[in-house]
Parts: C-alpha cells; structure tokens; sequence
C-alpha cells in the first residue's frame, strides 16, 4: 500500500535566505529575505494582464510587500521626487532582481558570439 500522505514541513528552503537590498539614486533600500509563495505567484499571473492600470498596482503592491517598511516610505518618496527621475523601465528592472532573486532562479542572460 502506497502512503499518499507528505509533510512539507516549515514550506521553507534549508538555509535561511540573505536580506536583499538595492541602491537607486544613491539611496540604499532594504527588502525582506523571502516572500510568500502566493506573493510570487499573483505577480506572475497577473504580469500577463493587457491592463496596465492592473500592471500599475501590480508592481505598487509588489514593493509595499517586499521593502522592509522604513524603505517603502522612502522609496516611495524618491519615486516621486521632481528632480530624481524613476522611470518605468527602472521599476521594472528592480522588480525583475527581485523575483528573479526570490525565486532563487535568475534568468539566463544571452550568450554572446
């Protein structure tokens, strides 16, 4: 007979993840060390949506989880700053390290011939 039971634990990896953290505008911003499963998973199914006001607040709640609060508020205040451009293709490369450091996969860059 075939035990069709598992026990996945803690649901967490064996080592304890690093802090992440990124630089913008000469300013250091510090994010959790994990994110929740479903965190990840709502931005990839949502990612594929042909909204962008839903894209909009994709990636808004994406860092409000991720930056330790302290980081937030300043990240916030930076990208609305009139003299510090953010722009939306800088959003999107941070928030791409992001995942892409979360899910413990990077994406593999080109080769080069």
């Amino acid at each position: 007979m075939t035990n069709r039971f598992k026990d996945f634990g803690s649901g967490i990896g064996q080592e304890a993840r690093e802090p992440l953290s990124f630089k913008l505008h000469g300013e250091d911003f510090n994010c959790i060390p994990e994110v929740q499963g479903k965190t990840m998973l709502n931005l990839i199914s949502d990612a594929s949506s042909n909204d962008p006001a839903k894209s909009a607040e994709l990636i808004n709640t994406f860092f409000k989880k991720v930056l330790v609060e302290e980081s937030f508020e300043r990240f916030n205040a930076l990208c609305e700053h009139p003299e510090k451009m953010v722009t939306v293709e800088t959003l999107a490369d941070i928030t791409s390290w992001l995942v892409e450091e979360y899910s413990g996969r990077p994406e593999e860059q080109p080769t080069v011939s």
